[in-house]
């Protein structure tokens, strides 16, 4: 009788101990990666009001089958073309091109708490950007400080983070003076401030008078100090976006006008420049008749740095020597689409989302491991006018 009953129970008892230690494998081995791909993944689209966009587009993005549901849009003033998230993933905010009222030649800078389940948008407050056509904006690492750049104003503005994630009235207002060889740079044009990774400086890029402007920062009232350092570019070039390494002592200048990239050392001490080398964009085997270099980003790792063409409508890829900074050049893709504005490096380190602004779609790249290189997926969102990405993990 008890030989039955031990014969009887201890296979079931062996099958049970085998079935929890397979799913402790499982679990231990896949839930990480399923608990990842379960997060909601949000996209925010900065546009121009035109061809019927509705200004801020908010995306539910679907990593699985990349695909995106519009969740919301918002359409506060004309032409948000350029968004910054916070720090914290709570707040995003945006420039827009209009002012207060039709004749009031400055923009709007306007602030937004996100629903932390839903991605949703809800307005805080705004302020008067303090400079005409505000084409970028940023926030330092401490979440304290937004810097604003104005391409027609050729100034640039900065403003105080609240805790409630409002804006406060501008801090500092400077105006950048000059001009240089271009015919496109009869003027200062502020294009981007990018802060370092501790906050102490924010690296300006002028496009119109040829120089890469060094501030230090005061996070305790947001304000900049008014006598810059001051790292001047090849005339005629048009510094326009800065992309600080994450890990390495090195820092990257897409220039507009001569479609280039300038390679920089930054000291680790006081962060000053000092120019490398700097390495052609365009590709030798397209011919056209306009060219503007437009966006710069490193990849995550920092071994890959991508940087966006209008007219070839490319983006030139190069390998980043992780000792002495410099690139090597790996090849160019098309953007599948016109006027590659800006682009989004997935924070994931496995995306790479192109908005052609002129075509109206966002077109999507998977990064191969080993090359770097993009490769075409298939897949695009349309969105009338896209400028900008923004991306959010939300929890």
């Amino acid at each position: 009788m008890n030989k039955l009953v031990f014969a009887s129970v201890f296979p079931n008892y062996i099958s049970r101990m085998i079935l929890l230690i397979i799913i402790g494998i499982i679990t231990l081995h896949f839930t990480p990666k399923t608990m990842a791909q379960s997060a909601k993944e949000i996209l925010y689209i900065g546009t121009y009001s035109q061809n019927d966009s509705k200004g801020i587009y908010v995306l539910d993005f679907d990593r699985t089958n990349l695909s995106a549901t519009i969740l919301q849009t918002v359409h506060d003033k004309q032409n948000p073309t350029f968004l910054a998230l916070h720090p914290s993933g709570r707040y995003l905010y945006a420039a827009y091109r209009e002012g207060n009222n039709p004749e009031d030649p400055n923009g709007t800078i306007v602030s937004y708490s996100i629903d932390q389940n839903s991605g949703h948008l809800s307005l805080i407050n705004q302020a008067s950007s303090a400079g005409a056509s505000p084409c970028h904006i940023s926030v330092d690492p401490t979440g304290q400080v937004v810097f604003v750049s104005h391409y027609q104003g050729g100034n640039l503005s900065t403003f105080k983070v609240a805790d409630s994630g409002a804006i406060s009235e501008p801090v500092s207002v400077i105006q950048h003076e000059g001009s240089s060889v271009h015919p496109n740079q009869t003027k200062p044009h502020m294009h981007s401030m990018i802060p370092s990774s501790d906050g102490k400086w924010v690296y300006a890029s002028d496009l119109g008078i040829d120089q890469i402007l060094k501030y230090e920062v005061n996070l305790k009232n947001a304000s900049v100090q008014k006598d810059p350092e001051i790292f001047p570019v090849k005339a005629g070039s048009g510094p326009r976006h800065f992309v600080i390494h994450p890990e390495l002592p090195y820092a990257y200048s897409v220039e507009e006008l001569s479609n280039t990239v300038g390679i920089y050392t930054v000291d680790p001490k006081n962060g000053d420049l000092l120019l490398l080398d700097r390495i052609e964009m365009l590709s030798p085997e397209i011919q056209t008749d306009y060219n503007a270099a437009a966006d710069i980003h490193l990849s995550v790792d920092g071994k890959w740095l991508y940087a966006s063409n209008r007219g070839q409508d490319n983006l030139a890829i190069y390998q980043v020597d992780q000792e002495t900074g410099l690139l090597k050049i790996q090849g160019h893709v098309p953007t599948g689409g016109q006027h590659p504005r800006n682009f989004k490096m997935d924070k994931k380190g496995e995306l790479l989302l192109v908005a052609n602004m002129e075509s109206d779609n966002i077109v999507i790249f998977r990064i191969q491991d080993q090359t770097g290189i993009p490769l075409p997926t298939g897949k695009s969102i349309s969105i009338p006018r896209a400028v900008f990405i923004e991306q959010l993990f939300l929890k």
